[in-house]
């Protein structure tokens, strides 16, 4: 039986953008388990195939978040649009101190993300609908490693929050999730080197790596009814990480 009050999510059309895998591909899952309508973009074909092939009824198509064109055009298609989702992410550990790079990590987070929001605001106005952005618990932390990502998850917070007040007249409520360490191929690495793995589980009072499905929880709530006053917010899903 569903949570989501009276068949809320039923034949409502979603877009995920990364959502082919990871917590994006959690996230399509979620909506389609509820009767969404759901089209899910992914970074390379192969990718794309391979997740309708997994998930039944789901439309996925490749988009590069880069490209303004392509985001106008994947979005002027649609035809209607009551959520999206942000998740198109990248991070390239290390690199990111070499300028081209931590522009081409935020170009994709943030500008990437503002791309698909602008495209998409006059349809959401249509039906009253929702964002839900991708931050992070780098919004909030340096990462010494990784400054774009964290550069662009800590703008993703300020852009989640500044669309709330300027889509509000459209009906559009705006909010972000903001996982912690979450199990996905971002994380492998991490999750394989057992000092690092040791230290984050040593801080996260739920002693545990995060699911994708944690994540897709979090937005389908902030997507629904149930949030229906809520607008701006930046919701940690994060095991109790940010508080310790």
């Amino acid at each position: 039986m569903s949570i989501w009050p009276n068949g809320c999510f039923e034949g409502r059309h979603v877009l995920v953008t990364g959502g082919t895998s990871g917590i994006g591909a959690a996230v399509a899952r979620a909506f389609l388990g509820e009767g969404a309508l759901v089209t899910a973009t992914g970074i390379s074909r192969a990718e794309v195939d391979s997740a309708m092939a997994e998930m039944d009824g789901l439309r996925a198509e490749v988009l590069d978040v880069r490209d303004g064109a392509a985001v106008a055009r994947l979005v002027g298609g649609l035809p209607a649009l009551h959520h999206v989702v942000n998740c198109a992410g990248a991070i390239r550990r290390g690199a990111e101190h070499e300028p081209d790079v931590f522009a081409d990590i935020v170009d994709i987070n943030l500008t990437g993300t503002m791309r698909i929001c602008a495209a998409a605001r006059a349809k959401l106005a249509e039906g009253r609908g929702t964002i839900v952005n991708t931050a992070s618990v780098l919004s909030f932390q340096g990462g010494g490693l990784v400054p774009g990502y964290a550069a662009s998850k800590g703008g993703i917070a300020q852009l989640t929050k500044s669309l709330a007040i300027a889509y509000a007249a459209d009906g559009i409520r705006v909010n972000a999730v903001a996982p912690g360490w979450i199990e996905t191929p971002l994380t492998a690495a991490l999750r394989e080197d057992q000092a690092r793995s040791s230290a984050i589980l040593a801080r996260t009072p739920l002693g545990r790596w995060g699911r994708p499905d944690d994540i897709a929880g979090g937005v389908l709530f902030l997507s629904s009814p149930l949030s229906g006053f809520v607008t701006g917010s930046v919701l940690a899903i994060d095991g109790g990480y940010l508080v310790t």
